[in-house]
């Protein structure tokens, strides 16, 4: 496929690799965290950490909204379902997420529930028009990148006349999660990994741009290299952090130039505005509470908004206490420290939110890390 292949050219990512090796200075230790879920992914299934040098490490960041999505919102949506007039409308890779007491929305669904999985916001548009005298609830969830649509599917319906429709927001913000991980000392006993920088969201960045990435280099005096999700991508963008310390430089650099410029896209932008607020805070999986990290609907959309049409009550809800996805999501641990790692939790009986989703660091790790590492193992025994 021309424009996809040509960026996963092996011997062109083994030259990068070379380059990388020769450029990290071996006194040095280099600790870069990759924020997106997709670059875990990359990173996992094309083998780039075995073509890292040794003292250049990469840190699964927070960046899958599934997997920080707080277990309490998923018990919410499920209790939001049991609502026999409801019809709540969800992304595939929310339904097997366990919420509290071995619930999720798929055995809900099982149970009755009318819930529904979508590819798109349309799709949502689409079941009010087609189902006049359900109420049908979009559980609406991500970064930047899909907060657009469900912004324009908001508007949608206002224009159509569709009062059967709602959201249930958890849209979070990219730029709020940086900090917070930069600005704990410790998460859940544990403290995060001093980074050193940062592989940026590409698609995320196609949406917001560059520019809120600047306070991290003046606050903070980090590096942050916007990246796409091909490995000749993350491979290129990990040679420009190396170049960047060895030089003495904290910058916001773009390698992902054919998709993101660095004002983002202005009419996105803009339509969020229209539509969303910012919370006072927002819990995350694995960081806490944060404040000022995600949306809700504005006071003129509130006709749109299902926590207030039907009085949705916070729910507090504790993940496993042998599930370690609050201190993989920071760096704290790897997939394979936890104790539940390929035992109980497998993506066949999944514990918790990182193994469950697509983009999740324990799923990336199950489907490519896992035989690297038994490898790794029998080549130290044979040794």
């Amino acid at each position: 496929m021309k424009y996809v292949d040509e960026y996963r050219d092996g011997k062109l990512a083994r030259a990068v690799a070379a380059t990388i090796a020769a450029e990290a200075d071996p006194a040095r230790s280099y600790a870069f965290m990759e924020f997106c879920g997709g670059h875990t992914h990359a990173i996992s299934r094309y083998g780039l950490e075995d073509l890292l040098p040794k003292n250049v490490r990469m840190i699964h960041g927070p960046g899958c909204p599934v997997c920080v999505l707080p277990i309490g919102r998923i018990d919410e949506a499920i209790e939001l379902a049991k609502n026999p007039e409801v019809t709540l409308l969800t992304y595939a890779d929310l339904m097997r997420v366990p919420g509290s007491k071995g619930t999720s929305l798929i055995k809900a669904k099982a149970a009755g529930s009318d819930i529904r999985m979508v590819y798109s916001t349309l799709d949502a548009v689409r079941i009010a028009e087609e189902n006049p005298n359900r109420q049908v609830v979009f559980f609406a969830i991500g970064f930047e990148t899909t907060t657009p649509p469900t912004a324009m599917a908001v508007k949608l319906a206002k224009k159509k006349g569709l009062t059967n429709l709602t959201c249930f927001v958890n849209h979070v913000l990219t730029p709020s999660a940086i900090r917070a991980i930069l600005d704990a000392p410790e998460i859940d006993g544990h403290s995060p990994v001093k980074i050193q920088g940062f592989l940026g969201p590409s698609h995320v960045s196609a949406v917001i741009g560059l520019e809120p990435y600047d306070t991290f280099v003046e606050e903070y005096g980090q590096r942050i290299v916007v990246s796409g999700f091909e490995p000749l991508d993350v491979m290129q963008s990990i040679l420009m952090l190396v170049r960047q310390m060895n030089e003495g430089r904290s910058e916001v650099e773009n390698q992902y130039i054919r998709a993101v410029t660095r004002e983002g896209n202005r009419a996105a932008q803009a339509l969020v505005r229209e539509v969303f607020d910012l919370r006072d805070a927002f819990e995350w999986r694995g960081l806490g509470s944060i404040p000022d990290s995600a949306l809700k609907l504005r006071d003129e959309w509130a006709e749109f908004d299902a926590e207030k049409r039907f009085a949705v009550k916070r729910i507090e809800a504790s993940d496993n206490p042998a599930c370690e996805c609050g201190t993989i999501l920071i760096g704290a641990k790897e997939p394979a420290d936890c104790k539940l790692f390929g035992t109980v939790c497998t993506p066949e009986t999944p514990m918790g939110s990182c193994m469950v989703s697509s983009e999740g660091a324990c799923a990336a790790h199950w489907t490519y890390g896992r035989f690297r590492v038994k490898a790794k193992q029998a080549e130290r025994k044979a040794s």
